[in-house]
């Protein structure tokens, strides 16, 4: 007996129509795609900074380009509240390049030993006096190129000294806390500080770079803290979405 012919596989079809329906929910989904650097969540983060720390500054005490140097070199592995402590003393036996770069190491070593590798640092700060006082005339240089020559003085510290004392926008100063926060809040993916700030340079405005630094340091002491965030307390609560928050409103 002839069987009869068997009907078209009506597969092709649904599978069709499935794959166009993904298609549409794909292109869908693209354009509601969250953007962490969408230009207007970048203005919000600080626009929320502003308003959180309208006076921030450079939590290093200094009344001179050349203290801030000092205090900022010393600052490395150390807290900024120990290094307010040790440089009062140091400013007073040594209060100019000449002095430093003249004064006994051992004097130098003794007087900032609490700051943590002391001789290292010892050596870099009357290093960096010495230049100042040999190669540019008693005066702290203004231009990041010419600042990390000085011994002990790398990209960070130059950053500091430009923005904080000159008022000179030439990168964006990558701390810890600038570093922890700015991955939280998905403004970068790396963890290397020359990394993280070439990505912050491409979204921060010029105008902010100086002032980012100060506030997001700020932020990261008082609230967003590294082993306990206190998100109730955060002004950027609404706009992070970090996996170790503690509370969360979304």
């Amino acid at each position: 007996m002839a069987t009869k012919s068997a009907k078209p596989a009506t597969a092709p079809a649904i599978k069709s129509s499935a794959l166009k329906k993904a298609v549409a929910k794909k292109i869908t989904l693209k354009k509601n795609s969250y953007d962490p650097l969408a230009p207007e969540r970048v203005t919000a983060i600080l626009d929320a900074l502003r308003k959180a720390y309208p006076n921030a500054v450079c939590a290093l005490h200094h009344n001179s380009a050349w203290e801030l140097v000092v205090a900022t070199a010393l600052s490395a592995q150390c807290t900024d509240v120990r290094v307010n402590m040790v440089t009062p003393e140091l400013f007073r036996t040594f209060p100019t390049p000449k002095a430093l770069a003249e004064a006994p190491l051992p004097a130098i070593e003794e007087i900032i030993r609490t700051t943590g590798f002391f001789r290292a640092k010892a050596k870099n700060i009357q290093g960096a006096a010495k230049a100042v006082v040999e190669k540019f005339g008693n005066k702290v240089p203004q231009t990041l190129e010419e600042l990390i020559t000085l011994p002990g003085v790398a990209r960070k510290t130059a950053n500091v000294v430009l923005g904080s004392w000159f008022g000179i926008a030439v990168g964006v100063v990558v701390d810890t806390h600038v570093l922890r926060i700015s991955r939280r809040l998905e403004l970068t993916k790396h963890t290397d500080a020359v990394k993280v700030e070439r990505d912050l340079i491409k979204i921060l405005p010029k105008d902010e770079w100086i002032n980012y630094s100060h506030r997001v340091i700020y932020h990261g002491r008082q609230v967003c803290i590294a082993r306990k965030p206190r998100c109730t307390d955060c002004t950027l609560e609404k706009l992070c979405n970090s996996n170790d928050k503690t509370w969360s409103s979304h």
